[in-house]
Order: structure tokens, then sequence, then C-alpha cells
């Protein structure tokens, strides 16, 4: 069984950024809208038109996310809209030249959208183009001017802004990524086998009822093995628990090199194993069973300078696809112990034609 973790590297791909950007949207129309109309009764017709403009665009962004779920798209609308609105109101003044005052909501929303990195490089663009069009000679570029205090001020005061915002977007980030690998540990204790690190008794139960779909639709074989170590009491009575335990671990890496890719082997409780064997009858699945014994038969682990001897024994069966998964693995259990019941280290049923 091949594990599978996904890695979410970017505030991008955390789930409730999608509705904070649409959130956001919603804010910064209803706040342009707002200045628009308070422009409007200070008679500043261009000022005016601005804010309504930008006030579209953001709402543009809303309808990008509700309509087409496009976060991507409706991201950049706010994100950019929002910078090309601070340069305007830097290059304006905006009313009273309190215009730049607004630039500090440009840090977080930049981090928070794409992330520290790409925020970041985001940021430095941005300053890079404030300070251009406040130190750039008027006489070159007409543009409204700031006092040379005023101007240093704003970009240290919105460079210590940035500071924060990252280091409060690394920690949210880290504390992400924290909360995934926890996720993925509970998840994997919840169907792992702590022990052999194989499926536990859960997970292949849920595999076996997928695959009980799956023969249902397609009307394909499955086989499984219930497998039991011999003498496994006699083995930690003599030997010692930690010796079982490597006995199962070394059983483990054993049963792997024998399985296919589609196979899942699960420490189904104990001492015992289970095969679950998409595609295959029971015939084959004895095959499978009999290179296992032939490798046991030849194979010793050495555990503190001692060589334990293990040997198995198996139960087969097939779904005929009308049968329940309990009644099916009953039948596997009742099979394994005929082979133990006949002198261990055997495989039943039997079939001669697959003696090795």
């Amino acid at each position: 069984m091949q594990e599978q973790r996904e890695e979410n590297d970017s505030c991008k791909e955390m789930p409730h950024q999608p509705h904070v950007v649409s959130l956001f949207a919603l804010v910064g129309m209803s706040i342009c809208a707002v200045m628009a109309v308070t422009a409007l009764f200070n008679n500043n017709v261009f000022l005016t038109s601005s804010l309504f403009f930008a006030s579209f665009i953001y709402f543009v962004a809303y309808f990008v996310y509700k309509k087409y779920d496009n976060v991507q798209l409706s991201s950049a609308i706010v994100l950019y809209s929002l910078y090309l609105l601070m340069f305007y109101l830097v290059y304006t003044g905006g009313v009273e030249q309190t215009g730049p005052l607004w630039v500090y909501v440009v840090a977080p929303v930049s981090v928070f959208i794409h992330g520290l990195k790409r925020g970041l490089i985001d940021i430095a663009v941005f300053i890079f183009i404030i300070s251009l069009i406040m130190f750039i000679p008027t006489d070159i570029v007409f543009h409204t001017t700031y006092s040379t205090e005023f101007k240093l001020r704003l970009i240290f005061s919105f460079s210590t802004v940035t500071f924060l915002s990252a280091l409060y977007e690394y920690s949210r980030e880290k504390s992400y990524k924290h909360m995934l690998e926890l996720n993925f540990k509970y998840q994997q204790l919840a169907h792992i086998d702590p022990l052999t690190k194989l499926s536990n008794r859960r997970n292949a139960l849920n595999i076996l009822q997928q695959e009980q779909s799956r023969i249902e639709r397609n009307k394909e074989a499955l086989s499984i093995i219930l497998c039991d170590v011999d003498h496994f009491k006699h083995i930690n009575d003599k030997y010692g628990h930690s010796a079982g335990d490597a006995v199962l671990v070394e059983l483990s890496h054993l049963f792997n090199i024998q399985m296919r890719k589609q196979d899942c082997i699960s420490r189904w409780g104990g001492e015992e194993f289970l095969f679950i064997l998409p595609q295959t009858n029971a015939e084959n699945a004895n095959v499978i069973a009999e290179k296992i014994l032939l490798k046991l038969n030849k194979y010793a682990l050495n555990y503190n300078d001692e060589k334990i001897k293990v040997t198995v024994s198996m139960g087969i069966a097939q779904f005929d696809g009308s049968q329940s998964i309990d009644a099916v693995i009953n039948n596997a259990d009742n099979l394994l112990y005929q082979a133990k019941n006949s002198g261990r280290n055997q495989i039943f049923p039997k079939f001669e034609n697959n003696k090795t």
C-alpha cells in the first residue's frame, strides 16, 4: 500500500483563504463606494470617478469568485487593483494629502494572498514604485508634493508594517503546515499499524468494502489469505516480547517483497496478517502463499545472536460476489485453523497442482 501525502506550501491553498478574499472584495467595494460619495459631496469629481471605478473593480472580483469559483483570478483582481488605487492616492494625495495613509493595507493583504515569498517580492516592487512617485521631481512628472520627512517616515513605517505582516504570515504558514503534519500523523495512526507499518484491521476492512463494490461492478475475482504465525507464544516466552515484535516486523518486510503493487497486507490482530489480493482467484492466491512458505522455510531471523525459525499457517478464501465480507473472513479463518490442526506450516485449501 502506497502512502500519499499532499503538501500545501502557500497560503493560497489554505481552506479559508477564498472566503477571506471574497470578504475583502466586498469590504473594498463598500469602502471605495463610501469614499466616492464623500468625495462627491466635496465636489472632487475626478476622485469620485476613480473611487467608483475602484468599487466596481472590487465588485468584479467578488462576482468572479461567486460565479466562476476562480479564486486565483479573483485574488489577482483584488490585489493589483488595490496597488493601482494606492499608486493613484499617493500620486494625487487624495483628500488633503491623506491618500498615502491607506498604503498600510497593502502589506498584510499581499502576504496573505500570495504567501510569504511572493508577497514580499510584490511589496518590494510596490515600495519601489511609490518611492519613485514621491521622489521624482515635479518638473519631470507632475504629482502631489510631500515633505522629505513625510516621505521617509511613510516608507520606514510601511517597511515596519511589512516586517510585522511577514512575521505573522510566517507564523501562520508554519502553524498551518504543522497542523497538516499532525493531521497526517493522526490519519496514519487511524489506518496504519504502528509496529509493522502495515494497514491495520480498520483500514483493511475499508479496502475490502471498496473491493467488494468493485467485484459487484466488474465481476472480477478477489481472494484473501488469513495468515497466523505458528507457535508465536512460544517465541515470546523463550526470547521475550521484543523478539516477538522483531518477528512481526521482519515478516512484514518479507510479505511485502512477495506482494504485487495492487495487493494489500494488513496486521489483522496480534500475530495474524490478512492479505487482500484483487483480481486473484483462490488457486492463484495459493501460488502466492506457497512462495511465502518456501521463503520462510529457508529463512531464520537473527535476534541477539539467536536464530529464530518462523513458520506460518494460512487459510485462503475467495469472494464469489454474493458473500458478505464477514462470511469470507470467517471462511478463511476456518481454513486457517484446519491448517493449524493439520500440523501447521500449511495452506488450506490445498491445490495439489501448485505444490512446489
